[in-house]
């Protein structure tokens, strides 16, 4: 139940600033839970089912780029669905090994690829903005780096929060049971 959770509020986050007022940035300069949403779901996701958030937030896009952002539709989001396929996968990868440091790794794995693979990709599909010469890649880049940081911030926040939202319940599970041992006792 929780990697469902999880992927719709991954969903929800990048609707908020639409439902506001403001009508300001889209979701808060990517502090977003989409990255460890994703992970969890492919740690902890059926596995059968390890397309559903991918259509979720594919579709997603679909109606964020054609009817939020009004931006037509480019080649670009299909390299970034390639993308959140492969977090995915990442994901399977701490379905028996979830630690703190290979969720810390998988958490930076996401970042620096969603970081290189999202830039290169708009530097392929808007010939326009960014030369197509070795310089033009590396403006682009550039350009780039002030969105890192809070995309890497979140992406570790979210992932040991959801990684660790399991372990938590688990323990007050065990301190409710145990508490409610001695009560019966008494």
């Amino acid at each position: 139940m929780l990697p469902y959770l999880f992927v719709l509020l991954a969903i929800a986050v990048r609707f908020l600033p639409f439902a506001g007022p403001l009508n300001v940035l889209p979701h808060a300069w990517h502090f977003t839970p989409l990255a460890a949403s994703l992970l969890f779901f492919g740690a902890r996701g059926s596995r059968r089912q390890i397309w559903v958030p991918l259509l979720l937030l594919a579709a997603t896009d679909v109606i964020l780029t054609k009817y939020i952002y009004h931006y037509p539709f480019s080649a670009e989001q299909l390299i970034i669905w390639a993308w959140y396929a492969a977090i995915l996968w990442l994901g399977t990868n701490l379905r028996e090994k979830s630690g703190f440091w290979r969720v810390v790794g998988a958490a930076a794995t996401s970042s620096v690829s969603f970081f290189l693979i999202s830039n290169f990709a708009s530097w392929l599909a808007q010939p326009g903005m960014y030369p197509r010469t070795f310089s033009g890649l590396m403006v682009c880049l550039t350009a780039g780096i002030p969105f890192y940081r809070n995309t890497a911030e979140s992406d570790l926040f979210f992932s040991l929060a959801m990684f660790g939202t399991p372990v938590f319940l688990h323990a007050l599970s065990g301190w409710l049971n145990k508490s409610g041992d001695h009560t019966a006792a008494a």
